[in-house]
């Protein structure tokens, strides 16, 4: 995978610029078009012969396709799933809904994975009682073991987080019933820390994706709906769209270090622990690019390269790659 990151040096004026190469591991609009039915529920529709919409849940009750619930009104007519409003068979009075995905990020290399998900919660009305909606990640240990969740409580209208430790957090933020948001949440599962954002404003930040030593890999992202009191569910429910998870390598970036008298001129490259990079080099970008150094990131992240030869130009340009 070829990514580069550029950096130009003309005596002290730097200028800097990174491209990462973004990876889709799944995405869906739940359209018709994308073999979506609204007769039909989210779970027990079945597959695609191509296998990519292979949604699954623990009830095949209490979840399906809608249409309309998002604006602007120019997306008339376009679809969304939802989970709720209906009675579940389920006894535990839970419900899990989910596309596999299986994502390895070590064997994979990009470990910084993204969840994207536009939602709203609309409030129970034939019945007083009110449930929660959470998101939660899996990985793909043992059939599943929970990593995280985000929890939206209905009855509170609070945002709270659930580590694997069983406690939740609230993260100070509230919901308003009807409100449609976008929730982005970044798994860096090199370094075991996600973060999440809801509409813009970050409600996590940087917590352990695991507090136990728990496999660190992506097996599904999961819309969850939790009925309490057990038994007694309210007719709210969660509509959700433009369901994206995509990867991404670990950011670096090179940085200046300074010069000394015989025109040595020294960067520091920030990257992830223990991977290589190539960093090479070019005085006018015309003439191509030569390989200056090939380094491997400390277990700080960080590495010092040298030029030895910078002296023998005015200005230069510098790039790195991520090799392993």
């Amino acid at each position: 995978m070829a990514v580069w990151l550029l950096f130009f040096v003309a005596f002290f004026l730097l200028r800097f610029a990174s491209v990462a190469q973004v990876s889709n591991i799944y995405s869906t609009g739940f359209e018709l078009s994308e073999d979506f039915d609204f007769r039909d529920t989210l779970t027990g529709r079945g597959c695609t012969p191509a296998g990519k919409q292979c949604w699954t849940g623990t009830d095949s009750h209490a979840n399906g396709i809608g249409a309309d619930y998002f604006f602007p009104e120019e997306q008339f007519g376009q679809q969304q799933a939802f989970i709720g409003r209906f009675v579940l068979t389920n006894e535990t009075g839970i419900l899990n809904v989910w596309r596999p995905l299986n994502y390895d990020p070590v064997a994979a290399a990009p470990p910084i994975v993204t969840f994207y998900v536009t939602m709203s919660i609309y409030d129970s009305r034939a019945v007083i009682n009110r449930d929660c909606f959470r998101w939660s990640i899996y990985n793909t240990n043992n059939g599943g073991e929970r990593l995280f969740s985000i929890d939206f409580d209905n009855t509170t209208t609070e945002i709270n987080y659930e580590l694997d430790d069983e406690r939740f957090l609230f993260t100070d933020k509230l919901f308003q019933n009807g409100g449609q948001y976008d929730l982005v949440v970044i798994m860096n599962f090199a370094d075991n820390l996600w973060s999440a954002w809801l509409a813009d404003v970050q409600i996590v930040d940087s917590e352990p994706m695991t507090t136990k030593g728990l496999a660190l890999n992506l097996g599904d992202i999961d819309a969850v709906w939790v009925n309490y009191p057990l038994g007694k569910p309210g007719d709210n429910f969660m509509v959700f769209d433009n369901y994206a998870v995509t990867a991404e390598p670990y950011p670096f970036r090179l940085d200046p270090v300074g010069r000394l008298s015989n025109g040595t001129f020294f960067l520091r490259l920030t990257g992830e622990p223990g991977r290589q990079y190539d960093i090479e080099v070019s005085d006018d970008l015309t003439t191509g690019w030569s390989l200056l150094k090939t380094k491997t990131a400390d277990a700080d992240g960080t590495v010092i390269v040298d030029d030895p030869a910078a002296s023998d130009y005015d200005r230069s340009f510098y790039r790195a790659r991520l090799v392993l």
